[in-house]
């Protein structure tokens, strides 16, 4: 047999090459903007499946993707190696100590609900259909993040497969800094195939969206800003402003309007959270308020995201306050009436994600304030297509005000460059996960993830 037969000889699922059947369905995820053309995709159906793929990637000198849900690839697999994990789908909640195994290909949905059977809660994001190790290995800004903090800081265990093909089971007793590196350094020191988190006991909070017409969108962001820096750390929460076209695919509620959705998650007494919410109320008419006490199996519908896959292009910022001048530049940029048409979302981030964790983890910038991101949907191509103009002006105007820094989930695409990568984390720490890329990935075989280069000897 030659290699590629061996290969497809030792793997349990699936060995794909350009040209074979499924080939397209298994490299195009959720983000549909300029999918990669890998040279060869394993469908994995287990972990011995991921030592095989590396075990030949390392062979045969080709780097190594890694795609779940393809909801935020940040790198091109053209003429690499795909390890899919999609099927991966192991998932077991222990109630008596609060934790849950996920492995690679387990989705936040299936976590939320399994979870909520036992009256827990992972730390899990705004859209259900992410990834949850994936998401988690990026640091995790979360519905419940201000008040248990980055979903990063409440892994356990990691079952990783390192350059070397060795699977490797990571905790802070048996390798401290690779146990370190894997949380926040996201797919650079190798596979995960699982890892353990624990849960929090929430089983109910107090949450949903309040929806603006496009006259109240602008004082919306402008109340959100007050509102927003004396709440206390109970109360997550995030404002969009969303132009919708006018097209009969929309909602009839928000077709041709440019709506304001602020979205709470108030982890504490429902009744100190609608006292919380009133100001908000205050505003005025609401499209839609579904803010209530809600089981938080129910949770995904506070953010409310299209569960369709599409093309788009995202940038952020991150700050230390949300200052009345930096409001207005934002409305000036993409609010009501605006030049251009792009989401913009501003999240509450401060609270438990401040705070530094029992653990230490390579998480980055936890002294911001606020998130600052604008989304573009573009048209599904093999291209991303020409750079869009609001990204750049984003970047400019918002100068001023960001500290510099980002965060690792947010960086998606052409804008997860190494320098932007390198501006998700401390200095100190950037220099430690390259130092530390140098010793368990020397080859650089995972660079197509959010890269960090390794430290050269």
């Amino acid at each position: 047999m030659n290699d590629f037969e061996t290969l497809a000889a030792r793997v349990d699922g699936t060995v794909i090459r350009p040209g074979d059947d499924g080939y397209d369905g298994e490299r195009v995820g959720y983000q549909l903007a300029g999918p990669h053309r890998p040279e060869l995709i394993v469908a994995a159906v287990s972990a011995s499946d991921v030592r095989a793929a590396v075990e030949y990637a390392g062979a045969h000198g080709l780097p190594v993707a890694v795609q779940a849900t393809g909801h935020g690839m940040p790198a091109d697999a053209t003429g690499g190696l795909l390890i899919s994990t999609r099927r991966m789908t192991g998932l077991s909640v222990d109630a008596g100590s609060r934790t849950a195994w996920v492995e690679a290909g387990v989705r936040w949905a299936e976590v939320v609900q399994e979870a909520a059977r036992h009256g827990l809660a992972p730390l899990n994001g705004s859209y259900p259909g992410v990834g949850a190790v994936s998401y988690t290995l990026g640091g995790g800004v979360g519905l419940l993040a201000r008040r248990y903090g980055n979903a990063a800081d409440r892994v356990r265990r990691v079952e990783v497969v390192t350059a070397d093909a060795a699977l490797r089971t990571v905790t802070p007793d048996t390798d401290p800094d690779l146990f370190w590196a894997l949380r926040g350094g996201r797919g650079n020191f190798g596979v995960v195939t699982g890892m353990e988190i624990e849960l929090v006991p929430v089983d109910t909070i107090y949450g949903g969206g309040l929806y603006f017409d496009t006259d109240l969108a602008a004082e919306a962001l402008r109340t959100f800003r007050e509102w927003s820096a004396g709440v206390p750390d109970e109360m997550t929460s995030s404002i969009a402003l969303m132009p919708f076209p006018d097209v009969p695919q929309i909602p009839e509620v928000f077709r041709g309007r440019h709506v304001a959705h602020i979205r709470i998650a108030y982890a504490g007494d429902p009744a100190e959270g609608e006292r919380l919410v009133a100001p908000l109320r205050a505003l005025g008419p609401r499209l839609i308020d579904t803010v209530e006490t809600m089981p938080y199996a129910k949770s995904a519908t506070i953010h409310n995201e299209p569960d369709q896959p599409m093309a788009y292009r995202s940038s952020h910022v991150l700050l230390n306050e949300l200052s009345a001048e930096s409001v207005q530049a934002v409305l000036d940029l993409t609010g009501p009436g605006a030049p251009e048409r792009a989401i913009v979302e501003v999240r509450h981030l401060g609270g438990a994600l401040a705070a530094a964790p029992a653990i230490p983890s390579a998480v980055g910038h936890r002294g911001a304030q606020y998130l600052i991101g604008v989304l573009t949907k573009l048209e599904p191509s093999e291209t991303p297509g020409a750079p869009e103009p609001v990204h750049g002006a984003f970047a400019d105007v918002m100068k001023p005000w960001a500290t510099g820094g980002r965060h690792l989930n947010f960086l998606f695409g052409d804008n997860a460059t190494e320098e932007q990568v390198r501006a998700a984390y401390e200095p100190e720490d950037y220099r430690r996960l390259a130092e530390l890329k140098a010793v368990y990935d020397p080859r650089d075989m995972f660079r197509l993830t959010h890269h960090i280069r390794p430290a050269a000897s």
